[in-house]
């Protein structure tokens, strides 16, 4: 797991870019699975599943930060819990003004958003060392990550699986759907190749650093 700052962090690009990359919820940091498997069998349900945790996310992180100085050590789990659950519930309750169906169709997932490791241990790790301002950039980079990974898997499962995206036809006509991938098994095989190929990616990164480094010596 990446390391957190424990000091006071200068804000910059690389606040908010480092929860896409380095950082990534789910590609590299691994946290968030029940999500990430249950509701991507859909483009649109991933897109709001995404939507909903950066919500929630930057928005209990930002209350977090700006009460650090007076939530209680003893407390602050409990604390931190209460903040997210109030933001949780009104993420609810607005899915379910705004649409029935995609209501239905995220289910359970959207309370469980309360039990997201990703907000808590933001919130925890982050939130309560950093002013509100970085917290805020921070956050929504680590949403936008964690949105990129669900989109990431919708938008492969649909395709493969229905053959559509965002509900209209883009496969050819003739196209037989991979029903196995709007199923949990289909969930498991597009999130360990999208793992192998960002684990991939970072080791030629790292290994084009370290070329870099070579020359820069020799040098």
């Amino acid at each position: 797991m990446a390391t957190l700052p424990n000091q006071q962090e200068k804000l910059s690009l690389d606040t908010f870019v480092r929860g896409l990359w380095e950082e990534n919820p789910v590609f590299v940091m691994l946290l968030g699975m029940c999500p990430v498997l249950a509701v991507t069998n859909s483009t649109l349900n991933a897109i709001a599943m995404g939507l909903a945790t950066t919500f929630v996310l930057v928005a209990s992180s930002t209350l977090v930060s700006l009460l650090r100085n007076f939530i209680p050590k003893q407390v602050r789990i409990a604390s931190y819990i209460i903040i997210i659950a109030t933001f949780v519930t009104v993420v609810d309750y607005a899915i379910q003004a705004i649409s029935l169906d995609l209501y239905n169709a995220l289910g359970a997932f959207i309370q469980l958003i309360v039990a997201n490791c990703v907000i808590l241990g933001r919130a925890e790790a982050y939130a309560s060392k950093q002013r509100p301002h970085t917290t805020v950039i921070n956050s929504l980079g680590m949403g936008a990550g964690f949105t990129l990974a669900l989109l990431s898997l919708g938008t492969v499962r649909e395709l493969l699986g229905s053959g559509t995206l965002l509900g209209y036809a883009v496969m050819p006509a003739n196209f037989e759907p991979w029903v196995v991938m709007l199923l949990p098994p289909g969930g498991f095989f597009v999130l360990g190749a999208w793992l192998l190929l960002f684990a991939a990616m970072k080791q030629r990164r790292e290994r084009r650093m370290l070329e870099r480094q070579e020359v820069s010596h020799a040098g």
